[in-house]
């Protein structure tokens, strides 16, 4: 596996990181604990160093996945969770209050079984607490040794650069696929500009660029793909163009849909570093696949045409998800 750096900190992780949140939550109920310590330990044995949890994934059962899983191997990997719901739960709303912060690290701490923590991110912009706030918290937790590296999460182009003015920010996480490219706009320059790397998340479409998700696909009260427009029938009908087109570039290629997906986000900026996430050993090796991808300079223009066709059919977020997005 590939190594990238994230930000001019000389954080260094793999190429492909691995998602763990649908181990715990989002997608359907939770993986058996000991298959998801073996998955992640399996992770790590393929060349994958970066790992990434949050508090409110559980809450709190998938940091402790997550530890459980890397303590025998803890030097050699980055782990980054993340602080900003009340009491870890995003139903309950947002708090990136500075005592909150500090209580989110020790606890995390305690769960990962770990010393440090060597990504920590602002899960969503509180409006409520200045930027300059949390990212001079994040500084003081820097300076105690409790966290290496400051990200934030799904953050605009102001919150970035007021945060990154008080404590120098590794790298941001936000959505960024094949059918969800807003970021390159704004948000992908800036970074360039400040020298900031960029975590992608969701980078299969939250599983839709795999090619195995049809109009027919149905969602467990579990799953939060049930509320997302983007996954109702009529919009999953409306994109499959989108996947037919992947489809015949792998087939090209040689390769499968998601590889494709992968390598088209690696091949955007050197410093772009997606974390899908899987429950399954044979998805993760197809993922980690993509990482010996080469998409040269006429593959990717050939998948800009096709995309330029496509016009990708309802919104990512229910409207109170997407009030969270971009502050």
């Amino acid at each position: 596996m590939r190594m990238r750096e994230l930000g001019r900190g000389g954080l260094e992780v793999s190429a492909i990181g691995f998602g763990c949140m649908g181990l715990s939550y989002g997608y359907g109920p939770a993986t058996d604990r000991h298959d998801a310590v073996r998955l992640i330990r399996a992770a790590h044995e393929r060349g994958v160093t970066f790992f990434d949890t949050a508090e409110a994934y559980g809450p709190g059962i998938n940091e402790e996945v997550v530890g459980e899983a890397l303590e025998p191997i803890r030097d050699q990997v980055v782990i980054a969770t993340k602080f900003g719901f009340k009491n870890g739960v995003p139903a309950n709303g947002l708090d990136s209050r500075p005592e909150r912060i500090r209580q989110v690290a020790d606890d995390a701490l305690k769960r990962l079984r770990t010393d440090r923590i060597d990504l920590f991110y602002q899960h969503r912009v509180d409006p409520a607490v200045p930027m300059e706030e949390v990212a001079g918290t994040v500084r003081e937790l820097i300076q105690a040794g409790k966290v290496k590296h400051f990200g934030l999460s799904e953050a605009g182009a102001d919150s970035i650069r007021r945060a990154h003015a008080v404590q120098p920010i590794a790298a941001l996480q936000s959505e960024y696929s094949l059918w969800w490219r807003e970021p390159e706009s704004e948000i992908l320059p800036l970074l360039e500009e400040l020298g900031i790397g960029f975590v992608p998340f969701s980078p299969l479409g939250k599983g839709f660029l795999t090619g195995t998700i049809d109009a027919s696909a149905t969602f467990g009260d579990r799953d939060f793909r049930r509320i997302v427009p983007r996954f109702s029938p009529e919009a999953l009908n409306a994109n499959q163009a989108l996947v037919a087109l992947v489809g015949e570039i792998a087939a090209g290629k040689g390769v499968t849909p998601a590889q494709i997906a992968l390598a088209w986000l690696l091949a955007q900026r050197s410093w772009i570093v997606p974390i899908p996430g899987t429950t399954k050993l044979h998805r993760l090796e197809e993922n980690l696949g993509a990482a010996n991808v080469e998409l040269a300079r006429d593959d990717l223009a050939r998948i800009e045409r096709a995309l330029a066709t496509v016009e990708v059919q309802g919104d990512r977020y229910p409207p109170e998800r997407a009030a969270l997005v971009g502050r």
